[in-house]
């Protein structure tokens, strides 16, 4: 008999739909209904391709004794993080305040006024390494709620009153300037692990918004040491195992230092940032292997992630059937020497475990590798390697592939957007720019109201009852505004425009300048969420910054400036403290100070080759954050083509920062030094 989950729209929940469990979803209902029966409410948050999630789910939920105790005791809500991203976020920084981390699948103990008083992770079904099992955790706070219920009561207020006073220390509203990003740049600099690439210690994730900054600081500046950084990273990570060899696109993080071993998870937007950042590596050295990666990862997106309405799926499993029922992570993905001899022959694959580093022992478990490029002298025939890899991909599409997350979740489709949209501007790939703008039609026709009011998530076409949060306004906007360069239309201007004017009305602090998560009209939970520091993507607060940044510059707008510097005060606050986890703020910043520059390309026609080339070589450009319109003198389209005249009846480029405007160029190379290009 299904449980309440049934209805739902988040792959995730549906995946506990036929527990043994009640589910609820997270509804007032559900807190009543808690009120009602006087007990706590037990809160589960995971999403749908997160391993431990599954490995809990089946050892806990799907177990009728522990179901039991569940429903005779508790309230059980069940919460999809990527649909519900305010949720996750209150409880987690209550989590990590109690126990110094955090994690999916996240278990927190609540009172019917959603106040939480006990947390944990993962508890596996008997005791292990320390841990209880979690029908001991069940047992003790039910006896708990028994039998010390005014303890508890005080623990929850406590901790309710704790969160509330956790005020975001903001600093001033003033940017950064050079001090603060060369602070940054050096705190990066102690921080990089140069015999790998990357930051920190194992486990190591892809640093997708600190490369960016980089690569601006280094267009901006010429700071070598910061493309360098960059560069090598890249580089590191595109030949380790967190890159996928055959089909494209990067697992989640890698568990080791090296990029070897990868939680296999695929994430729609690391592979949306990743993609953006070996693009934006290409526009600055011209890097073969920045081109190649680029490409991949957006074929990835398009091939494996695309919906059927034309938006992108959220993510892939890390788990997949090994062929004998069993769920196992990685399974699609790795290969033994002997699997390799089944597909290839003796020689060929003798050579394929030479080029992948596959080796008898294995790199992962059970004799396994995953397949990467190690460094070696050996000169390897590309025709031959290329059809090897073929025959590779063709063999491991017949396996049992990875469940897909098929929600579409506005934040990400508009990082994707900004991606596709770039990465067919610069590589000729019109079909990639195609794959964006059908993207952006869909969010458009789907999750957009009539007043501009955003929804998180759609699935199968039928948008989600979740309220869109300041991410989704920013990234969607951020995507909108890469469309409105690319295509030269400049609706999507407008609809970027419509977007930040709900960050300025329903997300911003009117006095200080600072950004909240939920708007002022959304629900409220026992903390409103405010967070500007990154993590697996840019924060809200700061793509926010970005995306007013670039909408003042297009249309001159003086409000939507002025909030994106306010906004960069925290950045000048944290980004010479924590670099690492600010990154996109940074990249912000560097884009402040280079004004950001305004480009208007006019010509007598879109398709008349001569402007064609000024329009690419705008795109082209790697001043940080500069806009590019383009169209007819007569055009209305863009604020930026107004007053523009042809020169001597051809096309022409004006280039604007700071309100100065250099005089218009009708030559691409003059225009390519101009953007630093």
């Amino acid at each position: 008999m299904p449980n309440r989950l049934a209805h739902e729209t988040s792959p995730y929940l549906l995946q506990h739909a036929d527990n043994p469990v009640d589910w609820w979803p997270w509804s007032q209902e559900a807190f009543e209904e808690a009120r009602r029966r006087q007990v706590p409410v037990l809160l589960s948050v995971g999403y749908s391709s997160c391993h431990w999630c599954h490995v809990m789910a089946h050892e806990s939920f799907e177990d009728p004794a522990t179901a039991d105790d569940m429903n005779a005791h508790f309230v059980s809500v069940k919460v999809d993080r990527e649909e519900r991203p305010d949720v996750d976020a209150v409880y987690m920084e209550a989590v990590q305040a109690a126990t110094g981390q955090g994690g999916w699948p996240m278990t927190v103990f609540l009172t019917p006024d959603a106040e939480p008083f006990y947390f944990g992770t993962y508890f596996p079904p008997a005791p292990r390494h320390g841990m209880p099992s979690f029908r001991q955790v069940l047992q003790g706070v039910h006896q708990a709620w028994d039998e010390r219920r005014g303890e508890v009561d005080e623990v929850a207020g406590k901790i309710t009153r704790d969160l509330a006073g956790r005020e975001l220390s903001y600093g001033d509203d003033q940017v950064p300037g050079e001090q603060e990003l060369a602070q940054a740049l050096l705190g990066l600099t102690r921080e990089y692990d140069p015999q790998r690439g990357g930051f920190g210690g194992a486990p190591k994730f892809p640093p997708s918004m600190v490369l960016e900054f980089l690569l601006r600081h280094h267009a901006r500046t010429g700071a070598e040491g910061a493309l360098q950084m960059a560069a090598d990273t890249c580089e590191r990570m595109a030949r380790g195992g967190i890159y996928d060899q055959l089909g494209g696109g990067f697992a989640r993080y890698s568990v080791d230092r090296d990029w070897i071993v990868p939680h296999f998870e695929k994430m729609l937007y690391d592979n949306a940032l990743l993609c953006r950042v070996y693009a934006h590596l290409w526009r600055a050295t011209g890097s073969g292997l920045a081109r190649r990666v680029a490409l991949e990862t957006a074929d990835f997106m398009v091939r494996e992630l695309r919906t059927a309405e034309g938006g992108f799926a959220s993510a892939l499993d890390a788990d997949s059937d090994d062929g004998t029922g069993r769920h196992v992570e990685g399974a699609y993905y790795v290969w033994t020497p002997a699997q390799l001899r089944e597909v290839l022959g003796d020689d060929d694959a003798e050579l394929a475990a030479r080029y992948f580093g596959v080796t008898v022992e294995g790199t992962f478990e059970e004799g396994a590798s995953v397949l990467q490029l190690p460094q070696q002298q050996e000169v390897f025939d590309a025709g031959r390697i290329d059809g090897i890899r073929e025959r590779l991909l063709a063999a491991r599409s017949a396996r049992p592939a990875p469940g897909r997350d098929d929600k579409v979740v506005a934040a990400w489709n508009g990082l994707a957007i900004a991606a596709l949209a770039e990465t067919g501007a610069y590589f000729d790939r019109p079909d990639l720019t195609e794959a964006a703008v059908a993207a952006g039609d869909l969010l458009v026709r789907l999750h957009l109201d009539d007043g501009a009011r955003i929804a998180r998530t759609s699935k199968d076409g039928r948008a989600g009852a979740n309220a869109g949060v300041l991410e989704d306004y920013a990234d969607v906007a951020e995507g909108f505004l890469a469309l409105a360069s690319v295509t030269g239309e400049g609706v999507w201007l407008e609809f970027a425009g419509l977007l930040l004017d709900h960050v300025l009305a329903r997300f911003t602090d009117s006095e200080s300048g600072a950004l909240y998560d939920t708007a002022s009209d959304a629900e409220r939970l026992i903390r409103r969420p405010q967070d500007p520091t990154d993590n697996a993507a840019p924060s809200g607060w700061t793509a926010a910054a970005g995306a007013l940044l670039g909408y003042a510059a297009h249309t001159g707008s003086e409000p939507h400036r002025t909030a994106a510097e306010r906004a960069l005060g925290v950045v000048k606050a944290l980004g010479p403290r924590v670099p690492r986890f600010i990154g996109w703020g940074l990249a912000v910043a560097e884009a402040v100070l280079d004004g950001p520059r305004e480009v208007a390309v006019v010509g007598p026609a879109l398709d008349d080759p001569a402007t064609t080339a000024l329009h690419r070589t705008a795109l082209l450009g790697s001043a940080p954050g500069a806009v590019v319109a383009v169209g007819t003198p007569e055009s209305d389209e863009f604020p930026l083509l107004a007053d523009r005249p042809l020169v001597r009846g051809g096309p022409a480029a004006y280039v604007c920062r700071n309100f100065t405007c250099d005089a218009p160029t009708t030559d691409p190379d003059r225009l390519r030094r101009a953007l630093g290009g």
